[in-house]
């Protein structure tokens, strides 16, 4: 590999970041969203919807 192929690979990848927030555990996101259902769930509930 030269260097200017190794450039321009190393430059692509960069460019192929859509610049958001690095993932690590999606437990918080996870628990956020299992609370709105049951916020939902209730607020249905509540206003005799089911």
């Amino acid at each position: 590999m030269t260097a200017t192929s190794a450039a321009t690979t190393t430059h692509a990848r960069r460019r192929a970041r859509t610049g958001g927030p690095d993932d690590g555990s999606k437990l918080l996101e996870n628990v956020l969203g299992w609370t709105l259902v049951v916020v939902i769930a209730m607020f249905v509930t509540q206003i005799g919807l089911m």
